[in-house]
């Protein structure tokens, strides 16, 4: 999409335009412009309203209803902050006093959007005039115009002086291609600008990706892993006072639904594992109860400290699955109860289930070379009984743990 594209959707016929294409989206794409075409729609306009249905459709999973009313590209989607990520970081950054925050890459303008709606003024720099405009476009549709201003131009040249803080989230892909990149060096703006923006700004926040080395972490900054609903979604690195603790993995739980704040709004479950990301979980034999971490327990380098509160330990020193001998409830693993404990054989795995008749199963694995749904269609089940697999190994040796679910509550 080019400006004068974006222009028009935003004119009354381009206004209709995208509530027609919205009408017609999601089913076959040629007889959804052929409809357009038939209501009169040019074919410029209906391409580019077809565009923003579908992706309007695709991101309600991370904004919910205020999707139906953005301007996106697909990699600014792709790298957009979940909308419960983006509110939660905004009201972190407003329980530490920030009343003003510069926003250096922008890009469509989730995080903006979320320090407006927690009462912060932002500043949002982009680079990419589309994207930019497209930002503006999204805080006017959500009545924020007045408390985000958005600027196209270079966030290295941007005046840091005047705001209480900075959030960065430099972007991951290679513009024109699309394509992930995955060397901080080559993020834009770049890492070294990144880094030393706490520097200039000691309340500084920087998004990462998930797959960030622990080496590349500035001394003294938190480094904070967040999920959703099981999902690893992003990282971010806390600056200044701004850092609580070393490590941290947040848990956002979206499916157990909103809670209501003393002031009456909505947030969505938060979990919340802190230590040092340094310690090292003791090693013992397997046990009756398999934990499985939640990923960004992993990432945050807290399994450690995971270990501590469960009484667990690990059966290899390198795969992140703990055992232990009660069910605990915890929001931050996946407890399961152990049934058996074989070294991996195709053959005697499948007379196993099929004594058992087990015609189900979930299958996990860490330390394993196993592809799952290969290793389903090998086992050719047949059953209504259903059971858990952990493929994984212990002392070294691979093995599958036979397991059933905990019920809630252990």
């Amino acid at each position: 999409m080019d400006l004068d594209q974006l222009a028009a959707l935003r004119t009354p016929e381009g206004s209709a335009a995208l509530a027609a294409a919205e009408r017609v989206a999601g089913g076959d794409p040629l007889a959804a412009a052929a409809a357009l075409r038939s209501a009169g729609i040019p074919g410029g306009l209906a391409a580019a309203a077809l565009t923003q249905a579908e992706l309007r459709r695709r991101a309600d999973g991370k904004f919910g209803a205020a999707a139906a009313g953005m301007f996106l590209t697909r990699a600014g989607l792709e790298q957009a902050t979940r909308r419960a990520v983006a509110d939660r970081r905004a009201a972190r950054l407003r329980a530490a006093g920030v009343t003003t925050l510069a926003d250096l890459g922008c890009g469509l303008g989730a995080d903006a959007l979320a320090a407006a709606r927690a009462g912060l003024r932002v500043y949002a720099v982009e680079a990419d005039p589309v994207t930019a405009t497209m930002a503006a476009a999204n805080a006017e549709a959500a009545g924020l115009a007045d408390l985000v201003t958005v600027e196209c131009g270079d966030a290295t040249a941007f005046d840091v002086s005047g705001v209480d803080a900075v959030f960065c989230d430099p972007a991951r892909r290679r513009a024109g291609t699309g394509r992930r990149v995955f060397d901080p060096n080559a993020y834009s703006p770049p890492w070294d600008f990144v880094t030393g923006l706490a520097a200039r700004v000691p309340r500084t926040v920087v998004k990462v990706a998930p797959g960030l080395d622990h080496a590349l972490i500035p001394a003294g900054a938190e480094a904070e892993w967040v999920s959703v609903d099981g999902d690893l979604v992003e990282a971010a690195l806390w600056c200044g006072d701004l850092a609580a603790v070393p490590r941290r993995a947040t848990l956002l739980r979206e499916k157990e639904g909103p809670l209501l704040n003393a002031s009456g709004s909505k947030r969505v479950p938060s979990y919340h594992l802190t230590g040092t990301g340094a310690a090292e979980a003791p090693v013992g034999p397997v046990r009756r109860f398999l934990y499985d971490p939640d990923p960004a327990v992993v990432r945050a380098h807290l399994v450690a400290e995971l270990a501590a509160d469960l009484d667990a330990t690990l059966a290899d020193p390198s795969i992140a699955y703990l055992y232990a001998d009660e069910a605990r409830p915890t929001p931050f693993a996946r407890c399961l109860e152990i049934t058996d404990v074989l070294p991996f054989s195709l053959k005697r795995l499948r007379a196993l289930l099929r004594e058992r008749r087990v015609g189900r199963v979930e299958i996990r694995k860490r330390g394993s070379a196993l592809e799952p749904e290969k290793l389903r269609r090998d086992l050719r089940l047949s059953g209504d009984e259903a059971a858990s697999l952990a493929l994984t190994r212990v002392a070294g040796d691979p093995t599958v743990l036979v397991c059933r679910p905990v019920p809630a509550g252990g």
